[in-house]
């Protein structure tokens, strides 16, 4: 077998390997591959979070990027917006002091870390998806700031249902997904809290991790996720701005799979230096 030969045979192994491991949803050579990010790779210590403090404008997971704006004033006194990353464990403590907890306890799964979102403005919190992928899924739960602030009522915010339980109160979160030149290709909506119902047994806040349906944004290369409540002052959203979430599920661009499923279609029938008449081949 001369040289020439050796190295398409080994081409094609790699060639079929790459589209294997997509299907396997392995990476090989950082090729997109279906994956599930969970914030595990942000290096935490325990009961500790990451806010954008030291100004690095986000962070990565599992190759998505997450953004963060943090304005430090001065004397103790900051501001953040985007995504924190966390490990919190709190769930009675009220306030914004125990903004970085999930109603959970801790991440999905029996997972460690999560992300917290917080904005006031529709683009606030964004996330860009792994390059060649689209996302599928991810899971959503709400924060104990702003679930006790729902379910109790505090200084700012009301109790969700008024004080005889017949208010339509809500709180929602809406995702949008953007393609690579910046147009919106369609929005999901899911309710962190709804109390819209006429019978009010079915009332609810949300306190575990739920799997929130991205699919109708497979067009998606980024995320815009927005707030929004029934509960809106003089200056603008009453209910504490924020969330948590965990597990975003991203694959392969159905095109991805699709060339490369007709890359290997044509390789396999490649005559791949087919010995001529009489020659054996090595």
């Amino acid at each position: 077998m001369d040289g020439r030969s050796r190295f398409e045979r080994s081409l094609l192994r790699w060639f079929l390997g790459v589209i294997l491991g997509l299907i396997l949803g392995t990476n090989p050579r950082g090729v997109a591959h279906a994956g599930i990010i969970g914030f595990e790779d942000v290096p935490l210590s325990g009961e500790s979070f990451y806010n954008g403090s030291d100004g690095a404008g986000g962070f990565t997971s599992g190759e998505a990027f997450f953004n963060n704006v943090y304005t430090d004033f001065g004397g103790g006194f900051y501001a953040w917006s985007g995504w924190s990353c966390s490990n919190m464990t709190d769930t009675t403590t009220p306030g914004y002091g125990n903004q970085y907890s999930a109603i959970t306890g801790g991440g999905a799964k029996g997972s460690d870390n999560y992300g917290i979102a917080f904005g006031t403005n529709p683009n606030d919190i964004r996330i860009d998806l792994p390059p060649a992928t689209a996302p599928r899924s991810l899971l959503v739960t709400n924060t104990t700031y702003a679930y006790l602030a729902m379910l109790h009522g505090d200084a700012f915010s009301k109790k969700f249902g008024g004080p005889g339980g017949n208010d339509p109160d809500y709180f929602r979160l809406i995702i949008t997904g953007w393609n690579a030149t910046h147009d919106p290709v369609g929005a999901v909506v899911f309710y962190l809290a709804d109390y819209r119902f006429e019978d009010h047994a079915r009332d609810y806040l949300v306190d575990t991790w739920t799997e929130v349906d991205l699919s109708a944004l497979a067009a998606a290369s980024a995320l815009s996720l927005e707030l929004e409540s029934s509960d809106v002052g003089p200056f603008g959203m009453n209910t504490p701005a924020y969330f948590a979430m965990d597990n975003l599920r991203a694959v392969p661009e159905p095109i991805t799979i699709g060339l490369l499923g007709f890359g290997a279609l044509v390789a396999l029938r490649l005559p791949w230096n087919r010995p001529s008449r009489g020659v054996l081949p090595c």
